[in-house]
């Protein structure tokens, strides 16, 4: 029986939302947006990789992403399911980009949440109606078993975690296993998040053992390289419908078993 894995496609353009159940879009498809997305439920990712990708930083504060979701919300454009923190990721290439450790990035990560979270706490009244994903972050699975023990008692029991930096390796899904395992062997009550999780690692019953949801934009890359559409939403629901035939748990059971628990 294959593992429950609740799926989040990621999409360029938020207008094509409307076609699916779960989404993840970057706060930099969101910024400003004024026309509603719907009902589809959306984990808004921060944008992190770009930033540092391209610009080795953050280059908008904590309070600034954080008043950006506060008028997603109460304006009802975006269904915010879980609002990703503002991490750092710990590939080599990354590092090079920064001029950091890894211990810098994790560091740095915590803070990021820990800002994040009282902002959102100052904007609602102390009521944020939607949870902040913390981010573990590393690369060997001892760096994730540290930054778990750098979190502390901020990771609550049960509580929706998102793994970063493990996007490169899904040529690999065993190397994905390995660093799930070290975390899951530490704290086996955190529901875990594989960012950037592609069809071949989200195909590995190992893998899907270990998380609780996933997201992926793998479908438009493989549409590019095929000579298709990489913005076409119909060439995502192909993947989404691959995917869900094999690991999807049910929208109405995602939103009673992890939502409800995670907030």
């Amino acid at each position: 029986m294959s593992e429950p894995v609740a799926f989040f496609v990621g999409l360029h353009q938020p207008s094509d939302a409307k076609w699916f159940d779960l989404a993840c879009i970057s706060i930099r498809r969101l910024w400003k947006r004024l026309k509603p997305l719907g009902n589809v439920k959306v984990l808004v990712d921060s944008g992190a990789f770009m930033e540092l990708k391209l610009h080795g930083r953050y280059r908008e504060s904590v309070e600034v992403y954080a008043a950006e979701l506060y008028r997603l919300h109460t304006s009802g454009v975006v269904n915010i399911v879980a609002a990703v923190a503002q991490d750092y990721m710990c590939e080599p290439f990354m590092l090079a980009i920064t001029c950091m450790t890894v211990e810098q990035h994790q560091r740095l990560t915590i803070e990021r949440y820990d800002a994040l979270v009282a902002e959102l706490d100052r904007l609602f009244d102390g009521k944020c109606p939607f949870p902040v994903m913390p981010v573990l972050q590393g690369y060997s699975p001892a760096d994730y078993v540290r930054h778990v023990e750098a979190y502390g008692p901020r990771l609550t029991s049960g509580m929706w975690v998102g793994v970063g930096s493990v996007c490169k390796r899904n040529g690999d899904p065993a190397a994905i296993v390995t660093v799930l395992n070290a975390i899951k062997l530490m704290r086996p009550d955190l529901r875990l998040h594989g960012f950037g999780i592609k069809q071949t690692s989200l195909l590995h019953s190992r893998v899907r053992r270990l998380l609780a949801t996933a997201d992926s934009m793998a479908w438009s890359f493989a549409a590019r390289k095929r000579g298709g559409n990489a913005n076409d939403w119909r060439e995502a629901m192909r993947f989404v419908e691959t995917i869900n035939s094999v690991v999807s748990l049910p929208p109405e059971q995602f939103q009673t078993d992890l939502f409800e628990e995670a907030a």
